[in-house]
């Protein structure tokens, strides 16, 4: 079962401040993704996985309930 970057983060042990700063990213910005209000694009994967010690295939990027119509 995949994680949602907020669970991956937390499992990490990681608050939100500590996460964006190794990202490179501003807390806002991460708490928008942990929301699924927007989403990080492509080149913050990597970073995404260094930083939870987490592979891009056990995250989840929307949410569970998701109503979003994917074509």
């Amino acid at each position: 079962m995949a994680l949602t970057l907020k669970a991956a983060r937390v499992n990490a042990g990681l608050t939100q401040s500590e996460a964006a700063k190794l990202i490179g990213i501003s807390k806002t910005t991460l708490c928008k993704w942990e929301n699924f209000i927007t989403f990080p694009t492509v080149d913050f994967l990597p970073l995404i996985e260094k930083a939870y010690s987490i592979k891009y295939d056990d995250i989840t990027f929307l949410p569970s309930d998701s109503t979003l119509n994917v074509i």
